[in-house]
């Protein structure tokens, strides 16, 4: 293996990549009340043309990245996220903002698809997912500066400027990706035609084992993107707490991630990631359950609603890492970037489900987040529960 696998540029890289989806949009979160009434529209359907086209993208990157290897798509990627950013800057209205939403997210897509990928590539199983709960500790940075700096930008001057620095962003990024390895090694890639490779995602679906572990991931996540989507409006809308705020109590959520990131390096060691699993996705089931009670009987306020959000979205610092992890290593090395690409684009296309509800139900209160938030963390576990252990680990690197 080479040895810039095991450097921490290799993380910090890796770690960016990952941090792109949740940095597209948690940034601009504390101003979709301003650019709802600015814009003039449902605010959010950028979220969800986002996640449309981050999961629809993913589809055509990851069996192009199974062929060509995965530094040519990171590179054409990042440039297409630098157009769309300037597109949203310069946007005038709610059409053209999901236009080149939708645009930026074809771009963005390939930063955490082929990092999943590229540890796939590079690592045995138990260490996969020690490296995931790495490279998930250190991007929920992004979540936590994102509201923080888009909430001091919107003090300061408009949200426009919010889009400006993902420009500089993404070409901090760009550049970046030279010093990245190569992972997928010639021997390694697919040798068919790109038209042949697409039949590969007939064969994820039907498998079984992969199919659990990805649904189980998807499902909390329509839960997890309820909570993203719907907070703006619960924090500032319903209980009054000022937008520059909001990324605080935003950055809680992500400092509970971050802590069980940390402890799940260890966990993995000493116990079945199936049992992990399970545990992780019970606690979130019985926090979002609390959430709808007190949020149905009106009882602790908003104390009450960020102490369950925080113990249920703690929870993605194990089920990110442990699904991920096992659902790729229920395929082989060749089928890795179409793994991870369906897994992605499940996982972040659920949000779309999230935002259609949240638009077409919203009534003004948390309970419609809630009760969304409840039935999807019980389709995660009563999914997980279906089957038996996971699979034999692998013996060998790649």
């Amino acid at each position: 293996m080479n040895n810039k696998l095991h450097g921490p540029l290799f993380l910090a890289i890796l770690s960016t990549l990952m941090a792109f989806a949740s940095l597209s949009t948690d940034i601009y979160l504390p101003a979709m009340p301003i650019m709802a009434n600015e814009l003039q529209g449902d605010i959010e359907l950028t979220v969800t043309g986002f996640l449309i086209g981050f999961a629809l993208a993913q589809l055509v990157w990851g069996p192009i990245s199974d062929t060509l290897g995965r530094r040519l798509p990171l590179f054409i990627g990042m440039v297409m996220f630098i157009i769309g950013s300037v597109g949203c800057a310069l946007s005038t209205d709610i059409q053209q903002m999901v236009f080149w939403r939708v645009f930026q997210a074809f771009g963005a897509c390939t930063g955490p698809m082929l990092a999943r990928a590229m540890i796939r590539d590079s690592y045995t199983r138990t260490r996969a997912a020690q490296m995931l709960s790495t490279l998930l500790f250190i991007m929920a940075i992004a979540p936590i500066i994102g509201p923080l700096a888009g909430g001091q930008i919107i003090r300061v001057t408009s949200w426009h400027a919010i889009f400006w620095l993902l420009v500089v962003i993404g070409g901090l990024m760009f550049f970046s990706l030279f010093a990245l390895p190569e992972t997928l090694l010639p021997e390694n890639r697919v040798k068919i035609s790109l038209a042949n490779v697409f039949r590969n995602y007939s064969m994820l679906l039907c498998n079984r084992e992969f199919m659990r572990y990805t649904l189980c991931l998807t499902f909390f996540y329509v839960a997890a993107y309820a909570f993203m989507t719907g907070s703006p409006f619960v924090y500032i809308s319903f209980y009054g707490v000022d937008p520059q705020y909001y990324g605080w109590l935003f950055a809680l959520n992500i400092l509970g991630v971050m802590a069980m990131s940390l402890v799940n390096r260890r966990l993995v060691l000493r116990y079945p990631l199936e049992n992990l699993l399970k545990v992780a996705v019970t606690v979130a089931t019985i926090a979002t359950l609390t959430l709808a009670l007190v949020v149905k009987l009106q009882l602790g306020g908003i104390v009450a609603v960020v102490v369950t959000i925080f113990l249920f979205f703690s929870m993605n610092g194990v089920i990110a890492a442990t699904s991920t992890t096992a659902a790729l290593d229920a395929v082989p090395s060749s089928l890795a970037g179409s793994a991870s690409a369906l897994i992605g684009s499940l996982q972040y296309g659920s949000g779309i489900i999230s935002s259609l509800f949240l638009a077409l139900f919203r009534d003004g209160t948390p309970w419609t987040m809630s009760w969304i938030m409840v039935i999807f963390t019980l389709s995660s576990i009563t999914v997980l529960l279906r089957r038996g252990p996971l699979p034999e680990n692998r013996s060998s690197l790649n």
